[in-house]
């Protein structure tokens, strides 16, 4: 079973939710918060990677696996040892 990011309309909130594609297509995820069953798929980008570029690289590389520093950083904040 695959997680999915949805949205509530009602309540306007988001969630990574472990659903069956059945449960998603069939609408019978409730959500977390307010119980409605109108969950909309959210869909986010994927990180940017740029070659040959002058931008610095992730002083952290050793912990997240590279990456420049920047708009296009394939290094997440939410990783530790990663401060940018």
């Amino acid at each position: 079973m695959p997680f999915y990011d949805l949205r509530c309309s009602k309540c306007d909130k988001e969630y990574n939710i472990f659903a069956s594609m059945t449960e998603k297509s069939e609408k019978k995820i409730p959500c977390p918060d307010c119980g409605s069953f109108e969950l909309e798929t959210v869909f986010k980008g994927a990180p940017a990677y740029i070659k040959n570029t002058k931008m610095p690289e992730c002083p952290n590389r050793h912990v997240c696996g590279g990456g420049l520093v920047g708009r296009a950083a394939s290094c997440s904040p939410m990783q530790p040892g990663c401060k940018h």
